[in-house]
């Protein structure tokens, strides 16, 4: 055991030539035998220029316009270059360039990119996940951790063996032009924090980290792209706060550091000196007093200030004695190469100095596997770099960075939707579109946009809360984020005048231009544009995601560094990628193709589909048209009629709310509830038979049929005319108007009809048509308005109502059939259920129309156990109470109004789901499930009854079930 210890150091003393501790060295491979002989052999076969030309990373512009492969080729061939730096370009034709370049190298090439944000659009100009002031927004540093992680996959992938991330910068200049954004605050603890779980993250994928800027970039007010930046705080301070963070990741395993190019008169004398070309900076401070053993880049050698220090070449040689291994981005590789050729061959610089730091870079080499080099694979790539799995990450980075810096009087989250009337504006130079659309899925948002002052504040002046949307450019991190005088005269004006929720998507900067925040109630900071932060922020702002994010910088006067207001979900519908809830998106699309081809086949001409888990809305798209000679397509608001989804999601939840009052309850006999049953053969049937069809209630009685002509079969002039009065006044469809007392008829018609003639289940409209008339006398009040006052506004359902025509264009509402038997034409924007519309379209059976993302607000209200958007709507046991099969064993799988899985092989459901789920049907195609078990809630909406209702093909198919079937088995976790 002595024995092998003692061969162990000597390799580890061996392998590098100055380290003090080897053990703590971070280039070392698992396989450190077999690193030792690789770089040995290596090294030994090189020549002095091989072995100095391994001391340069060349820049290469992967994009067609700025590539010039010919020279990158003979710096490989004749300069023996190390390695490479990307920028620009495709991912494709950086594989490829990539492949080439390593073919031509005898020694296979260190790659490296700038991606701080990752590498999956990052060479497309837009990024795979946020900048480092939005992540240092985050508490969670797992989060931090897996983004490291998740953007070492993508290096990798793409061949980059060293990505020159994490900017550890500690930034505390609100003037910073180059660092800014690319910091993760100005707290060292924060920075440290978020550094490490980053640096961790990204080297458990197998790529190097590099954090930079040393010894720290953070407090200048100028850009080392085009100066000398000066850093003039003492040696103390910058010990105690920049050096913060690399002590920290050093200790903690970093692989490599950046020198930034910076003047530091306190830690190098000579005046304009760069900190890249400083010994003391590099060799004293870095590699001594920090005991950093990992690679050590300068930056760029090609920023104004140092590729003008001195002679061409020179600079490299500086570079080199400073104590730097890499040079990076030289001005003259082949000069700057022959400068330390020559050092070397003189003495001025030693063997053993040389050989230190080319073993270095060779052990890198090793590390990354360049030992056993293997071209990258063309195939997939683009796929591979745009996972889903990003996209859920960048959710997860949003959700927990969204900070909520002020909410006077509660009005963040908004709640009480129906008292609100809500308006957005827009300001800033880029597009905030996917911000109100997302607003649009919550509640009714109005979007003005007058092009002055004046004609704003009168357009907002019937709103009581305006949303000011403020969008600045998200291309890359330095774009402007300032408010102009305009955008700040108008969001004082608009407050003055109005209850504000002000929403920045830039940098938090931005808050200090304002003079005063007295006027605004509500400051949300969302950081970028991106359309994920868009989205997000907008689910933070209705409580549909928690506030979580704490400010990562100070924004004096109005706020300080780690403010942020706190608050839960209150249990809104949300909105993002399945991977976040534990469903695989390549199996759910196969949802796409059983849609499509429903629509293809004709059994509807189209489709509104949408599936949540867990509170997230995962999927929700539409297929076909309207109609199949029409060219309207189906949109996110277009609104169907919804059939007998009608009974579970108007007339239920009203009942529902009277059993909870003690009005009536599951046992109330009609005769007891509406007098007029009392004599008859319906008197003593229960709440509870009725809602679960086991009552020997007859299915159907087509109540139309005694209001036609016999015969014309038309209408009927008894009973209907053209032009409305107060005797004709139920509208059935556009103009033809029925007698109003007729509706008497029709509940006397109920009354009177015989019972079947054994109890068994049987689905029937008719308590439907009884409890509407129950509910309607017993608050005076109709049954469409019982229903929005007591639900539809304040769940924020403004697509769902009974007689869309009074609230939308004909072009957003679906028609449903080319009626030839009653009404004798098109039914568009009248309830297709004849008997409902003899109830001027109001029926507890049917009249509703919705569009899919309001049916799954009311069913994840259900499935919530009634509590939505922060309010109690039904206690849990009375949602527990109707979900309930309370005759199962007489072979009748209904609740109380919900429909249930089936008992035997066929059914409503695809068979794969719980007992505990629960839902309805309709006539025109329509479906509703939810499943608490798996917390899936799955609408279907279609008008298979256009043009003719027909043969229910959808039914027939399976097409509903089938799809609810692909639900499940995309379900992962």
């Amino acid at each position: 055991m002595r024995y092998s210890l003692t061969l162990l150091i000597y390799f580890f003393v061996h392998i590098s030539f100055s380290q003090t501790n080897p053990l703590d060295n971070p280039l070392l491979a698992d396989d450190l035998a077999g690193q030792k002989q690789w770089v040995d052999s290596v090294y030994n076969q090189m020549s002095l220029k091989e072995k100095v030309g391994q001391l340069f990373m060349v820049q290469v512009y992967s994009e067609k316009k700025n590539l010039d492969e010919t020279k990158i080729v003979n710096l490989i061939k004749n300069e023996h270059i190390g390695g490479i730096i990307y920028t620009n370009g495709g991912p494709y034709r950086q594989a490829r360039l990539n492949n080439d370049l390593q073919y031509t190298s005898k020694i296979p090439l260190l790659i490296g990119m700038d991606a701080e944000w990752g590498l999956s659009m990052r060479l497309d100009s837009t990024y795979a996940f946020p900048w480092n002031m939005t992540l240092g927004a985050i508490s969670d540093n797992d989060l931090i951790r897996r983004t490291g992680k998740y953007i070492g996959e993508h290096c990798k992938r793409l061949g980059v063996h060293f990505n020159f991330a994490p900017v550890v910068d500690i930034n505390t200049n609100p003037k910073n032009p180059i660092i800014g954004n690319r910091s993760f605050g100005e707290d060292r603890d924060n920075v440290t924090e978020k550094g490490l779980a980053f640096m961790k993250g990204m080297q458990s994928a197998g790529v190097l980290a590099n954090a930079k800027h040393f010894p720290g970039h953070g407090d200048t007010d100028k850009d080392s792209h085009h100066t000398l930046p000066t850093i003039n705080f003492s040696e103390k301070r910058i010990d105690s706060v920049e050096l913060y963070p690399y002590r920290k990741l050093i200790n903690e395993g970093l692989s490599s550091v950046m020198v930034a190019h910076l003047n530091v008169p306190s830690l190098e004398s000579r005046e304009g000196y760069p900190s890249s070309l400083s010994k003391h900076i590099v060799t004293d401070i870095l590699k001594e007093k920090l005991g950093f053993q990992g690679l050590i880049f300068t930056d760029a050698l090609t920023m104004k200030g140092a590729a003008d220090f001195a002679e061409t070449g020179d600079i490299d040689l500086a570079s080199f004695m400073a104590g730097n291994d890499v040079m990076l981005m030289s001005v003259d590789v082949a000069k700057g190469a022959t400068k330390i050729r020559n050092a070397v061959e003189d003495g001025r610089i030693s063997k053993e100095r040389l050989a230190h730091s080319v073993k270095k870079i060779l052990m890198a080499k090793y590390k990354v596997g360049l030992n056993n080099y293997k071209p990258i694979n063309i195939f997939n790539l683009a796929t591979d770099l745009n996972r889903i799995t990003d996209d859920a990450l960048y959710e997860d980075l949003m959700e927990n960075a969204i900070t909520v810096l002020k909410s006077e009087s509660g009005i963040l989250p908004i709640r009480q939707l129906e008292t609100k009337k809500i308006a957005y504006v827009q300001l800033g130079s880029d597009d905030g579109s996917a911000f109100y659309n997302e607003l649009k899925k919550y509640t009714k948002v109005h979007k003005v946009d007058a092009k002055s002052l004046t004609e704003t504040l009168k357009s907002l002046q019937n709103y009581n809360t305006v949303i000011i949307g403020f969008h600045k450019p998200n291309e890359n991190p330095w774009q402007g984020y300032k408010f102009t005088t305009k955008d700040k005269t108008w969001i004082q004006e608009i407050a003055r005048q109005h209850n504000v929720i002000l929403d920045v998507f830039a940098m938090p900067y931005a808050l200090m231009d304002l003079s005063t925040i007295e006027n605004i109630e509500g400051i949300v900071m969302s950081y970028q544009n991106s359309e994920i932060a868009q989205q997000k922020s907008a689910q933070v702002i209705f409580g549909a995601v928690g506030a979580k994010g704490k400010l990562p910088v100070s924004t004096a006067p109005h706020f300080n560094e780690g403010d942020g207001l706190r608050y839960n979900s209150i249990l809104r519908l949300s909105y993002g990628v399945p991977e976040g809830v534990g469903i695989d998106s390549k199996r759910l699309a196969k949802i796409d193709s059983v849609a499509q081809r429903a629509v293809d086949l004709k059994m509807t001409p189209g489709i509104q589909l949408l599936v949540a888990r867990k509170g997230k809305v995962v999927y929700s798209k539409n297929f076909g048209q309207h109609t199949y000679e029409g060219k309207k397509k189906v949109e996110f608001d277009d609104v169907y009629d919804v059939a007998s989804l009608t009974k579970i999601l108007a007339t239920l939840p009203l009942l529902m709310e009277l059993e909870e009052k003690k009005t009536l309850s599951l046992n109330s006999k009609l005769g007891s509830l509406l007098p007029k049953f009392k004599n008859t053969n319906k008197a003593n049937v229960t709440l509870k038979q009725m809602l679960s069809h086991y009552a020997r209630l007859k299915p159907w009685v087509p109540f139309y049929t005694a209001t036609l002509d016999t015969v014309s079969n038309m209408p009927s002039r008894k009973y209907y005319r053209k032009e409305k009065s107060d005797l004709y006044s139920v509208e059935v469809t556009n103009n033809l108007f029925m007698r109003k007392d007729y509706q008497d008829s029709i509940q006397k018609v109920i009354r009177e009809s015989d019972l079947l003639s054994r109890l068994r289940y049987r689905y029937s409209d008719l308590p439907y048509y009884i409890l509407k008339n129950y509910i309607e006398d017993y608050y005076d009040k109709g049954l469409d308005e019982l229903v929005q006052d007591h639900f539809y506004q304040s769940l924020g359902a403004n697509y769902t109502t009974y007689n869309p025509r009074d609230k939308f264009s004909l072009k957003k509402i679906v028609p449903t059939e080319i009626d030839n038997y009653y009404r004798y034409q098109k039914v568009h924007g009248y309830v297709h259920d004849m008997g409902a519309a003899m109830q001027n379209g109001v029926g507890g059976h049917a009249g509703v129309f919705s569009n899919a993302n309001d049916v799954a607000k009311i069913m994840q209200m259900y499935l919530q156990k009634g509590f939505y958007g922060g309010e109690r709507y039904l206690n849990a046991e009375t949602i527990d109470k109707f979900n309930f099969c309370y005759y199962c064993k007489n072979n009748n799988r209904r609740g109380i109004g919900f429909d249930k899985p089936q008992l035997g092989d066929s059914g409503p459901t695809c068979g794969c789901l719980s007992m505990k789920s629960f839902g309805h049907s309709g006539f025109t195609g329509t479906y509703a499930w939810a499943d608490p078990d798996e917390e899936i809630v799955y609408v279907f909406l279609a008008n298979r009854t256009y043009p003719v209702a027909g043969k229910n093909l959808l039914l027939r198919e399976n097409v509903r079930t089938e799809i609810q079937r692909l639900i499940y088995e995309s379900i992962i976790e």
